[in-house]
């Protein structure tokens, strides 16, 4: 059984981790620093536990995400609570640019646009869940569920989700 406030205290301790500094200077040019907002309630319930800076003022909000194995798959959280119903970060609103999601052991950090991996995960959640199955950590009173998705499938559905077509007799 998943211990909630065990998990919680591992994420805080790493959040304090130097990892992510180092990976947002290198996937962000123009990068200026970055405040963690895990004590701040509103960006908290919007998804966003940092935010980066570049040059020129612009700031990227972040969802960040620890792994302490490396499975070769992202574990796509889509319900959060089966009691309630709340849905997981896979497919709520979030108010966050990106999932930072970092798999400690092999020293690796996705970067997935929340926008396209959220529409990936419409478009392909059902199939997934049959295909790769799916993962219920057992909490004291209820079950987080989540799909491992491998890498390779994932970024191809994010990528399709910025190919967009559309109906050139307009622009003649």
């Amino acid at each position: 059984m998943n211990c909630f406030q065990e998990d919680l205290a591992f994420s805080h301790k790493a959040e304090d981790l130097p990892i992510w500094e180092e990976i947002y200077r290198r996937a962000f040019p123009g990068f200026a620093g970055m405040i963690s907002y895990r004590e701040f309630g509103d960006h908290q319930k919007a998804g966003v536990d940092r935010g980066v800076y570049l040059e020129h003022a612009k700031e990227i909000l972040i969802d960040e995400k620890v792994r302490r194995k490396d499975y070769g798959d992202i574990l796509l959280e889509y319900l959060s609570n089966d009691r309630t119903g709340a849905l997981g970060w896979a497919c709520k609103p979030l108010r966050a640019d990106y999932i930072a999601y970092a798999i400690l052991p092999v020293g690796e950090c996705h970067l997935m646009p929340v926008i396209q991996l959220q529409e990936a995960w419409r478009k392909r959640g059902d199939e997934w869940r049959l295909n790769y199955g799916e993962k219920v950590a057992a909490n004291s009173s209820y079950g987080t569920h989540s799909c491992p998705v491998p890498v390779d499938a994932l970024y191809r559905a994010m990528g399709t989700c910025l190919h967009v077509k559309f109906n050139n007799a307009a622009a003649v």
